[in-house]
């Protein structure tokens, strides 16, 4: 399987997608105005402590108190586990013990905490006081004493190499798990892991003792950075980026920690912004699409709800060949892989329902949720999956570590008290940018008229001067903004002033054979 990553970076926002043989699995969304916080380190102090709930609020000098759960308090977790992510948890011990949290914590305690998880609607971001610092090879728990392996790593000698290697190495201080990156790698690239999660600890200690709470002590590197760190991997046949500066910065880190991974990156310079090179952005619009469409003609519903995600399977315009029960299983083994895909690129997490259609054969609902499962492999993030219930329905649950990409693209929708949703200012404003952008070097006009609801209009005006600015001057353009009261908040028009033409029609005339697959 060739697998790819793709980054749109700008001064705004910074847009990743990871293609599996040229097919969009995910895209992740980082604005300037709400950068990620997992992973970051505080020095925090308790607001509030509920033993009922064995737990305790803190306030990390955000907008929300931070929650912080008994289970997070500081422990040595012996079990070997793989933590990937920034700030990520590994799988507990089910019967680890649980510390009185009323006992531990008091109102007015200071206490050095991290991100796991990002703010999500009303909730606070969720804490930990069992500090993790994510390196290329290795991840450092402080207040820890063992060494793990990544259970991904099943040779055994392999296993004990790295270990003994670690060994030789550590100072003594701190629990470390050796990642599935470090397969392979020398004594060396282990050292300086060490040695630079060992002084970046350091840093932090004594950084705490220095600021009152609350206070950010350390913040993660940044999105782009933390891919090069957590996903870039040897299976990972290459990295485009459009954005020059974060090209240098990447093979500044890469040249330091992984650095025969350098001749895999690549500074994009093509003619075309560089999501419709690769049929990215056409996929992110689908995003915000209640239906899915399948090969064959059938066809995904997917609802989110305040508690529960559900995906309804439909064999739409799919007849078959063959008979009801044989159209009805491929149906669902199409949908199987869709399902899959779907969730990794729209980021749902938390519970989801998904109602296959009914099958008679007993082996066809087995192959059905087998191919689930074995698409589920490939997810990044945790989850579990349930046998069929006696309704035919499959439950499954997924690790929820930042919002949904649909909650980051899209407001409650303001004319149906948020039933539905639109598409938010920024969102549109950004799309605005680079259809403007994209009209320019197509179309090569270059007096424009952009005609919005006023309240887009006003945000444009007012709120994004500079980059339709840049715009001009990048493009030689003369563009203005008119509003119109008759247009839904969603809609916008792009006129051309000599011509009078729609401009966005003209444009998708002439690259509906532009990009690539």
């Amino acid at each position: 399987m060739k697998k790819e990553i793709v980054i749109n970076s700008s001064p705004h926002v910074v847009r990743v997608a990871m293609l599996e043989d040229g097919e969009v699995v995910e895209i992740i969304v980082e604005r300037a105005d709400s950068k990620r916080i997992v992973g970051n380190v505080y020095k925090g102090k308790v607001t509030s402590v509920k033993p009922g709930l064995q737990a305790a609020f803190v306030d990390i000098g955000l907008e929300r108190a931070g929650f912080l759960h008994a289970s997070d308090l500081d422990h040595d977790d012996e079990n070997d586990e793989d933590s990937s992510k920034g700030g990520g948890r590994g799988r507990r011990g089910r019967h680890r013990h649980v510390p009185d949290i009323g006992k531990v914590l008091k109102v007015g305690d200071s206490i050095l905490v991290q991100v796991t998880k990002e703010p999500i609607n009303t909730k606070g971001p969720r804490l930990t006081a069992d500090i993790s610092l994510p390196g290329r090879y290795l991840v450092m728990m402080p207040k820890g004493r063992h060494i793990g392996v990544s259970r991904k790593i099943e040779d055994r000698r392999e296993r004990v190499r790295l270990k003994q290697a670690l060994q030789k190495h550590r100072s003594g201080e701190g629990a470390f798990i050796i990642r599935t990156a470090a397969t392979d790698v020398e004594e060396a690239s282990l050292k300086q892991d060490v040695d630079y999660l060992s002084d970046l600890f350091r840093k932090i200690d004594q950084g705490s003792k220095e600021v009152q709470a609350p206070a950010l002590v350390h913040e993660d590197v940044g999105m782009v950075v933390a891919l090069i760190r957590d996903l870039f991997k040897e299976e990972t046949a290459r990295l485009v980026i459009d954005d020059k500066e974060d090209y240098d910065r990447l093979m500044s880190y890469v040249k330091t920690f992984a650095p025969m991974m350098k001749e895999r990156i690549q500074l994009y310079k093509g003619d075309l912004p560089i999501f419709d090179e690769y049929e990215v952005e056409a996929e992110l619009k689908k995003t915000l699409d209640t239906r899915v469409w399948m090969k064959k003609g059938g066809y995904l519903i997917i609802e989110p709800t305040e508690a529960l995600v559900s995906i309804d399977v439909n064999t739409g315009r799919f007849t078959g060949k063959r008979n009801q029960e044989e159209t009805i299983f491929q149906t669902n083994m199409l949908a199987a892989r869709e399902v899959a895909r779907q969730l990794r690129l729209r980021d749902i997490g938390g519970i989801i329902v998904v109602d296959f259609i009914d099958m008679e054969i007993e082996a066809n609902k087995k192959r059905v949720f087998n191919e689930l499962r074995n698409h589920l492999k490939r997810d990044r993030a945790r989850h579990k999956v349930f046998q069929v219930s006696g309704l035919g329905l499959v439950e499954l649950s997924r690790q929820r570590v930042r919002p949904s990409l649909l909650s980051q693209l899209s407001d409650p929708c303001p004319y149906c008290t948020g039933t539905g949703k639109v598409q938010s200012m920024e969102t549109m404003s950004n799309k605005i940018e680079r259809l403007v952008h994209r009209i320019a070097i197509v179309t090569r006009e270059r007096q424009l008229q952009i005609q919005a609801n006023p309240v887009l209009a006003l945000h444009l005006l007012e709120e994004r001067p500079e980059q339709f600015r840049d715009l001009c001057r990048n493009f030689d353009l003369e563009l203005n903004v008119l509003d119109d009261a008759a247009l839904h908040v969603e809609q916008f028009r792009i006129i051309s002033l000599a011509t009078g033409k729609d401009l966005i029609a003209e444009f998708e005339k002439k690259t509906q054979r532009g990009g690539r697959r």
